[in-house]
């Protein structure tokens, strides 16, 4: 025991405090040869490294949603002398908020908004296909409040209002329930709306090939026709580059059909090039069905998934668009 000490005090520093290190655990366990088996757990771990990043990554997003939720606090307690919620509390959180995600795709995905001329001035319901998460629709709501000062309100799922903290991020942002009533009535006020009616299925189980999956959805084009607006296509290229996720298990899609929670594993969040583009939009005719203009909207939609996205997506590819200068054209 005593030639262990001096081991680790007389020899050579990164050796020495390893050879007691491992002399003690072998005393203490009772197992031979445990540097044996130390390195092999080192092995593994050097690994497996790369792969648990990959899974870790995409939690970050997470981390800014609560950074967002901790600053928006902070605020409402700079502001309480104020009315709780009031218009100027409301837009000041915001503008803080829109800065902290704008300056996160600006930096990660060196982010960009394309066609915002294309969004009219009055109402709209923009559609959305439906990333694995939704940070692009995010980027692009912080972008347009940014560079225009207007905001657009989202339809969420309802699983969101039944995360622990995010109540008063629903609140601030007016993220909506989806109700037909409720989207109709916002819009007659004169807001504007994004809404993706693929939801959490179109983000877990569409794959690199950017599949649009609807299934018979067609209440947004009812809300639409309701409330005399017009609808706006809008698509984000490489959104699926940057996370991707295992829905191609079949488990995974059962399970989720019978709980209806997005629990599919994703990995990824790799810095992928990010560019969101606003199509023109299809106007209000009052003679067109809701069918009809389900049809149209994925029709325009899919158009611009061809024109702006190599099909089947690729993660590599996407990195290096990231760090091309050269901007592509609308």
């Amino acid at each position: 025991m005593i030639g262990g000490n001096e081991s680790c005090s007389a020899g050579p520093i990164p050796m020495s405090y390893l050879t007691c290190l491992t002399y003690i655990l072998g005393e203490w366990t009772g197992v031979e040869h445990i540097e044996d088996y130390l390195s092999y757990a080192v092995y593994l771990l050097w690994v497996l490294f790369p792969l648990a990043v990959l899974f870790l990554l995409p939690g970050v997003l997470v981390i800014l949603f609560y950074i967002s939720i901790l600053l928006l606090h902070i605020y409402k307690r700079k502001n309480e002398l104020k009315q709780a919620y009031s218009n100027d509390f409301g837009d000041g959180a915001k503008q803080m908020v829109a800065t902290l995600w704008d300056v996160h795709g600006r930096i990660w995905h060196g982010y960009e908004l394309h066609g915002v001329e294309n969004i009219p001035e009055g109402p709209g319901l923009i559609v959305i296909y439906h990333g694995p998460t939704p940070a692009d629709i995010l980027y692009f709501i912080a972008r347009l409040l940014t560079q225009t000062k207007r905001y657009c309100h989202v339809v969420a799922d309802h699983f969101v209002f039944r995360l622990p903290g995010f109540k008063i991020l629903l609140d601030v942002h007016g993220v909506m329930h989806g109700p037909k009533e409720e989207c109709v009535n916002a819009l007659k006020k004169g807001r504007l709306i994004g809404i993706a009616p693929g939801g959490v299925r179109e983000a877990l189980f569409s794959d690199e090939t950017y599949t649009i999956i609807w299934g018979k959805r067609q209440g947004f084009a009812q809300v639409a026709i309701d409330a005399k607006v017009p609808i706006i296509p809008m698509f984000t290229q490489n959104v699926r580059e940057g996370v991707r996720t295992l829905g191609g298990i079949r488990i995974l899609r059962s399970l989720y059909e019978r709980i209806r929670l997005p629990i599919v594993p994703m990995y990824g969040g790799f810095p992928v090039k990010l560019r969101t583009f606003i199509g023109e939009p299809i106007p209000y005719e009052p003679n067109i069905t809701a069918e009809e203009l389900t049809a149209k909207t994925k029709a325009a939609l899919q158009a611009l998934i061809e024109k702006h996205q190599k099909i089947p997506g690729n993660i590599f590819r996407a990195l290096m668009e990231r760090f091309q200068t050269q901007k592509k054209e609308d």
